[in-house]
């Protein structure tokens, strides 16, 4: 029997992880360098980003154009088919928006603590249909 095929999984391998969808709603701007993506993402080291930025070169995402100047230009933008994730990543934003008091972060704060660890979580207890025969 064939392995089975998960759409969402596929999605997830393309885009998911902690720094590719900061990248692509960044991108989805317009053209940037990568000191300019490296700004709006503090936190993610330059070897991250680099790593994430090849990645989404690989997967036809991201498109890299490389200027000959001196000093080396690169810029870093959306593909088509990268264009065709627009949608996804509105509706992510939405749901952030609308669900970000829920793991502590004001309503009028623009960005989130730089660990969502660190943010306020509620919590609620577990049912016991999830706890029975756990010890």
């Amino acid at each position: 029997m064939g392995e089975f095929f998960c759409p969402v999984k596929l999605t997830t391998n393309v885009i998911g992880g902690k720094w590719k969808p900061l990248i692509l709603f960044y991108l989805e701007g317009g053209t940037l360098r990568f000191g300019e993506l490296q700004k709006l993402i503090p936190g993610m080291t330059k070897k991250m980003l680099t790593q994430h930025l090849r990645d989404l070169e690989r997967d036809e995402v991201v498109r890299r154009k490389v200027y000959a100047v001196v000093p080396p230009k690169v810029e870093y933008s959306l593909t088509r088919h990268g264009e065709s994730l627009k949608p996804i990543l509105k509706l992510m934003s939405a749901w952030g928006t609308k669900h970000r008091t829920r793991y502590g972060i004001p309503k009028g704060q623009v960005h989130a603590p730089q660990s969502f660890a660190s943010a306020r979580r509620p919590t609620a207890p577990v049912p016991a249909v999830l706890t029975n025969g756990l010890g």
